[in-house]
């Protein structure tokens, strides 16, 4: 008998379903984008339309069962991943009352209001959670106190996005650590919920049992069957958050593990001990991973893909990314001093970005053109994430010794050499690069009885497809680089906090 898992992956833009066998090859995929709208004269706002979306996982789980012509029977197992933060409410009888997208930031007047009133509160969460208040589950439901207490008043539980898509396949309610701990009030060395961060905020009770990632919710219930299309006997398991799942899914399961997660955002990643390590200045995010006993530094860089995908349609003439990407190999390393001022260096406790800029340019046309432009782009991603890792090794101790790459920047050659360039660091692209639902493939297999581990199933399955080693020389170079791209950044912000440039990006209550 052959055997498939369903993986369902709930992300920012659209919501997929993807059909696995055991080994990790993809048979089959369906795929919808959705929106996430505002609510009308809510400023910030990002709500998650849960009645669209599980229409939309249903279509994807019944065209991606007949794409794969398999049989329902034969899926053994079901997982959901989705983007973190993203949280649904629900009333004592587990119906929706409210949800909201991932970087919904409504709750500007609540974390300030937080931030005035507890001045120690949001260090003192930090130390247990690796959270700050920013995209936190605590000041949205507080806004939903303040601003719709009708709906609070009903409220019993909240759940992440992939919590909710396996409830709505088994009818249970869980959570678990990757993604749950990105909703804050969460404690890093105990994996369960740290109630007393509610309390602290004037919440009540919201939380539901935590289960960790591969663990079996129960199976796929009378109802969802008749919905979907999959059978009763198939099992429904506990996926995890789109970065930690992903990087299991790379094959990163072990201490001092790295990833870069090149994507519309860039995540650089660490695997760390979950003993409490943190950084004392709010540098950086603390999570859990999906691999029991264990956290993920992380630095996150906004908008590197997007504004790549801005300057391609904008100045770009029609050109492809590996075009483009040809045209800016001929380009020195430094791009001529062409400096990218769009995402800083990660700075969790204060969280804001300079207005988007390029700094440096000159009327040389052989010089400053579209692929010096482009370059200088490629290289600002690199360092923003060199210094990113070197932060999370000056409080973890923890230097990795190579970094996997992966999600779409790596199909670039000249982009992954530079990173090895700029960190000094060997990088490993392996052959699966977007990997989120591969570690969800691998979250079923460990519920099913299949793999014991995300260990065993990342050796089963991850292979690497090219090595970029380093270039010394160009190493010492960009060191220089990285110190004058800092200094110039540093200038342009303060543009901005004197209110002469607007933020790119500015964290809620900043």
């Amino acid at each position: 008998m052959n055997r498939y898992f369903l993986v369902i992956d709930a992300g920012t833009g659209s919501i997929r379903s993807i059909i696995f066998d055991t080994l990790g090859k993809q048979i089959a995929i369906a795929q919808y984008e959705w929106e996430h709208i505002a609510e009308t004269d809510v400023y910030g706002s990002m709500g998650f339309d849960y009645v669209r979306g599980w229409e939309l996982a249903k279509k994807c789980i019944r065209e991606s069962i007949d794409r794969a012509k398999i049989s329902a029977e034969d899926i053994v197992a079901v997982s959901a991943s989705s983007m973190r933060e993203g949280i649904v409410v629900y009333d004592d009888q587990k119906r929706e009352l409210w949800a909201v997208a991932n970087v919904d930031s409504r709750a500007s007047a609540e974390v300030s209001f937080l931030k005035k009133n507890y001045p120690h509160l949001e260090r003192e969460n930090y130390a247990i959670s690796g959270q700050t208040f920013a995209l936190s589950a605590a000041p949205r439901l507080l806004w939903l106190k303040n601003n719709r207490p009708a709906l609070y008043e009903k409220a019993r539980y909240f759940t992440m996005i992939s919590d909710w898509i396996l409830f709505k396949l088994c009818g249970e309610l869980a959570s678990e650590p990757s993604n749950a701990g990105t909703a804050g009030a969460f404690s890093l060395k105990e994996r369960k919920w740290n109630t007393r961060e509610f309390e602290q905020c004037g919440l009540k009770d919201l939380f539901v049992p935590v289960k960790e990632s591969g663990d079996v919710l129960g199976s796929v219930s009378t109802q969802a069957s008749l919905e979907t299309g999959l059978s009763l006997k198939t099992l429904v398991v506990m996926g995890g958050g789109d970065v930690q799942i992903g990087t299991a899914g790379l094959g990163s399961s072990h201490v001092g593990d790295a990833v870069v997660l090149g994507g519309s955002f860039w995540q650089q990643v660490v695997n760390i001990p979950s003993n409490g390590m943190l950084s004392d200045a709010m540098l950086l995010r603390v999570n859990p991973h999906v691999v029991r006993g264990m956290s993920q530094a992380e630095g996150i860089t906004f908008f590197s893909g997007l504004v790549m995908r801005w300057f391609r349609n904008t100045f770009g003439c029609g050109k492809s990314y590996s075009e483009l990407e040809t045209i800016a190999a001929s380009i020195p390393v430094g791009s001529y001093g062409v400096t990218p001022i769009f995402s800083d260096r990660m700075n969790y406790g204060e969280w804001i970005h300079a207005s988007p800029s390029f700094i440096g340019l000159g009327l040389d046309e052989s010089k400053y053109n579209v692929a010096s432009m482009f370059r200088s782009l490629e290289e600002n991603a690199c360092i923003v994430s060199a210094i990113n890792l070197e932060n999370i090794k000056a409080f973890s101790g923890i230097a990795p010794t190579s970094i996997t790459f992966a999600s779409g920047a790596s199909n670039g050659a000249l982009w992954s050499q530079i990173l090895a360039d700029v960190t000094g660091i060997e990088v490993k692209v392996p052959v699966v690069k977007e990997a989120t639902a591969l570690g969800v493939a691998m979250a079923c297999g460990i519920g099913s009885g299949i793999y014991k581990s995300f260990e065993e199933a990342g050796n089963e399955i991850v292979k690497i497809e090219r090595i970029y080693e380093p270039s010394m020389a160009n190493h010492a170079q960009y060191g220089e680089i990285k110190e004058r791209w800092f200094k110039i950044y540093s200038k342009q912000m303060e543009l901005v906090k004197e209110g002469i440039l607007e933020p790119m990006w500015k964290a809620p209550g900043i």
